[in-house]
């Protein structure tokens, strides 16, 4: 709680961690650039001594992980679900083409998306973020970084990342709303496979009945669905280049643009 009775949270960065110093810099020196509704704004930070800390709004529902896979956590009805991968998908398009330079975050996940007390979603955690000139095309990191089962696929053989790196993830997190199901599956007769691999054939034979979360009952209006299906479909694409914009995946789950233009030509198979 600082003076002026604003509760907060506190990151702080453990001592000697060279990993760790490289994250704080990059959080410090991108979240300071950016203030959006769906993001988690920075209060302030500390540089004293060996002592690393940054001050955050407090947002102070948890994760979306926690409230999709939480043990014990009640289930969120569908409309909730829709409204926080909308925001999210707005706190996304803010930084790729409404900032300024634009900014790859490198590392969306469900826990990396925080829910306030009227579940609005806000974009957390942006150690892994970079800022993305205009003149460029991508960022070559020479070692790969993120979350198992969010990566771009494409990332894997090029070490090079763009704006569709993030929306390969946000795509994982759209399945995950419409599955419950976490972005890493194991299970004892199939071992570990990704939750893109799972549902990726059943969203091409279109059979979405077969991907919601069974804990919904069927409490979810038909069309809204189908279209979070479509979008995250279009997502996970494993070519970059056929992944469409955050601004466009924005309109398209408002409603305001067609399937067609989502997916800008790309035949998608009705097998």
């Amino acid at each position: 709680m600082l003076g002026n009775g604003v509760q907060v949270a506190i990151k702080q960065l453990k001592s000697g961690s060279g990993q760790g110093d490289r994250e704080f810099q990059a959080e410090v020196e991108i979240i300071s650039r950016v203030h959006h509704k769906h993001l988690v704004s920075l209060v302030g930070y500390c540089i004293a001594d060996e002592q690393r800390i940054l001050v955050y709004e407090f947002v102070p529902n948890k994760s979306l992980k926690f409230h999709l896979h939480g043990s014990g956590s009640p289930t969120i009805d569908w409309s909730t679900r829709v409204k926080v991968a909308l925001g999210s998908a707005k706190g996304l398009a803010y930084l790729h083409e409404d900032c300024y330079p634009k900014i790859i975050h490198r590392d969306i996940k469900s826990d990396n998306i925080l829910l306030d007390l009227n579940y609005e979603a806000k974009i957390a955690d942006f150690g892994l973020a970079k800022i993305f000139p205009d003149d460029k095309t991508h960022i070559e990191v020479s070692q790969l970084m993120g979350t198992f089962g969010y990566l771009d696929p494409d990332c894997f053989w090029t070490c090079k990342f763009t704006n569709k790196s993030d929306v390969f993830s946000f795509g994982v997190v759209l399945l995950e709303l419409i599955t419950g199901r976490q972005a890493i599956v194991r299970t004892q007769s199939s071992g570990v496979y990704s939750l893109v691999e799972w549902a990726r054939p059943l969203m091409e034979a279109h059979n979405y009945h077969l991907l919601v979360d069974s804990r919904l009952q069927s409490n979810y209006n038909v069309n809204e669905m189908t279209r979070v299906v479509d979008c995250a479909a279009a997502c996970v694409r494993p070519s970059s280049r056929s992944r469409p914009s955050m601004s466009k995946i924005v309109r398209f789950l408002e409603g305001h643009l067609s399937l067609d233009d989502l997916n800008e030509g790309i035949t998608v198979s009705h097998a």
